[in-house]
């Protein structure tokens, strides 16, 4: 089953990371296959104070959400098919609850904040 509600879907990465640099291109050509889906890269030191909650300690770092529910938030291996697959099954509500340790009220102001972004 298939949910019709958009995705968050926003990546974590820095600068000077290789990796990222690297990735950008993979995330950007899959957020111009799946343009109903708001597509974020993030560079963490850029905005350190919107996502402090969060402990980013692995290159990519992706979160899915839809509306005000967290759907991923987790370390990819930084291929293309990988990307594909969970967030096909993000789309379909398919994975299960991620494993965080954020407050309710940290998540909502994180989501909210990067809505925020342009």
């Amino acid at each position: 089953m298939t949910s019709n509600a958009p995705l968050l879907v926003a990546c974590f990465c820095a600068g000077w990371c290789q990796l990222c640099g690297s990735y950008r291109t993979t995330f950007q050509a899959a957020a111009e296959r799946h343009p109903r889906h708001r597509f974020l890269f993030v560079d963490i030191e850029d905005q350190a104070d919107l996502v402090h909650a969060i402990d980013v300690e692995n290159f990519p770092t992706l979160l899915m959400a839809a509306g005000d529910q967290l759907r991923f938030l987790g370390v990819l291996t930084p291929q293309a098919e990988t990307l594909e697959r969970i967030l096909r099954a993000a789309e379909a509500d398919e994975l299960p609850p991620p494993e965080h340790e954020l407050e309710d009220e940290d998540l909502r102001e994180l989501l909210r904040g990067l809505r925020e972004l342009r």
